[in-house]
């Protein structure tokens, strides 16, 4: 497995990540032990979670994944694998993490890797993201910027944390080698560029890694964050690379398919818009005509993007887990990439 660096961290990983966020809901203990010893015999060995897994996340399975790795951690040689996790942030109503949490400030920072080191049995982790932004942006499915967002209730400007101070509280972690490197998810090009700028001026750590959605069906980091990412040397982390199974067009043939579109209801609007099913229906469509499943395509076309520093993928069996893992070898023609194209260009990003 080819192996890239994160950013400027000297933090050495695999060009796939294994994703976790099933771990403890669809997927046991045993699943995620057979999965982890695969991955890590193929060469992956950057490994993604989050506190706030699995996901959807409910008050009754948070935090259930960090608790499995940490039980295949145990056993291993902790210097076998680049370990990431996530602090979940505010404004997404989850009331059971850390009753709220009111904000990304020191307090809930330092609680979060704390509680993340003990589940994981761990001493540190290698990439601690903030998991989306303190500040008001749109995010998860959501596409337009809402300055009425910045009011609270009583129409009063929010006190977000500053970009500051939690760069600040990350510093801390970082001198005291509980963390390695930071890296942001779900973040625009602005708040990137802060994170850099008071890092920059401040002498505080440097983001190493951005962990944004990037697929066939949702390409919108191209319009600005990919010139971000080659001009400040920050490497991309790409999630659902397959649209939550949109593009292996496995609900074209059935609808009503196994899989987190269909086992829960109402998650993942961002794949719920009008375009989604024309879409992935004709990437569907250009896989066969070039001999080509719809997984192979999706899964190339992403691995193999200039721009991509390692991809995130996930299963729910062994089966999946093979066949995303063996798509790395597929790479697609020019005439291919040219079709696809031409297809973006006819139905760009329907799923932002």
């Amino acid at each position: 497995m080819d192996k890239t660096y994160l950013g400027d961290s000297g933090i050495r990983v695999s060009k796939i990540a294994l994703g976790t966020m099933t771990y403890g809901d669809q997927n046991t203990q045993q699943d995620a032990d057979s999965q982890l010893d695969f991955a890590l015999a193929q060469g992956i060995n950057f490994i993604d979670t989050a506190e706030m897994y699995p996901v959807p996340p409910k008050a009754e399975t948070v935090t259930r994944t960090e608790t499995i790795l940490g039980h295949w951690i145990k056993k291993q040689s902790r210097d076998k694998f680049v370990l990431a996790s996530k602090i979940a942030g505010p404004r997404r109503g989850m009331h059971w993490i850390r009753g709220g949490p009111s904000g990304l400030d020191r307090a809930n920072i330092r609680q979060a890797v704390h509680d993340s080191l003990q589940r994981l049995q761990t001493d540190y982790l290698d990439v601690l993201y903030l998991h989306w932004p303190e500040r008001n942006v749109p995010m998860f499915g959501q596409y337009q910027f809402d300055p009425k967002a910045e009011l609270d209730q009583a129409g009063q400007p929010i006190d977000w944390v500053t970009i500051q101070a939690q760069l600040q509280a990350l510093d801390e972690l970082i001198k005291e080698g509980k963390i390695r490197a930071i890296g942001l998810s779900n973040e625009q090009p602005w708040g990137l560029m802060e994170f850099l700028r008071i890092a920059r001026e401040q002498g505080l750590p440097r983001v190493s890694v951005l962990q944004n959605c990037y697929n066939l069906i949702n390409r919108g980091l191209e319009f600005g964050m990919v010139e971000v990412l080659y001009r400040e040397r920050i490497s991309l982390a790409a999630y659902s690379p397959l649209a939550f199974g949109h593009l292996s067009a496995k609900y074209i043939k059935n609808p009503a398919a196994p899989g987190r579109v269909t086992l829960f209801t109402g998650y993942a609007q961002r794949y719920k818009k009008p375009g989604v099913a024309a879409a992935t229906a004709a990437y569907a469509e250009l896989a066969q005509a070039h001999g080509l499943t719809p997984v192979q395509l999706a899964l190339s076309f992403v691995y193999h993007r200039w721009f991509m520093g390692s991809t995130i993928i996930g299963a729910t069996n062994m089966t999946q887990l093979q066949e995303n893992i063996a798509a790395y070898t597929v790479h697609l023609s020019e005439e291919v990439l040219a079709a696809i194209e031409q297809l973006h260009l006819t139905m760009m990003n329907p799923a932002p």
